[in-house]
């Protein structure tokens, strides 16, 4: 881990390790292929980013976006670009990426 990633718990602490300075979901190198991938070198880092337990909060999973965006990212590692625009209306899709243009740079 480096210290841009955040800081880990403890050693002494039995289990695997969460990150306890999250970075934002903008921060990440995230690497979304149409078709998902399983994680090889990076994969402990990725679990370091997940929260500590699943939770609803006001009808939303997790407590905050930040959260939801770094599981949205990770999930997209997985599966892929392609089984996310399957889901809903390809319409919505399209949409959202058309209004991406330049004044939302990567």
């Amino acid at each position: 881990m480096t210290e841009s990633i955040g800081v880990l718990e403890s050693d002494l602490l039995p289990g695997p390790k969460r990150i306890t300075t999250m970075p934002t979901a903008k921060q990440i190198d995230w690497n979304i292929q149409r078709a998902g991938r399983s994680w090889r070198k990076e994969a402990m880092q990725r679990w370091a980013l997940t929260p500590e337990k699943i939770e609803m909060v006001d009808g939303k999973l997790f407590d905050t976006d930040q959260q939801r965006l770094m599981m949205l990212g990770m999930l997209l590692e997985n599966l892929g670009a392609d089984a996310a625009v399957r889901l809903g209306d390809p319409a919505i899709w399209r949409e959202a990426v058309a209004a991406l243009g330049a004044k939302h740079p990567r």
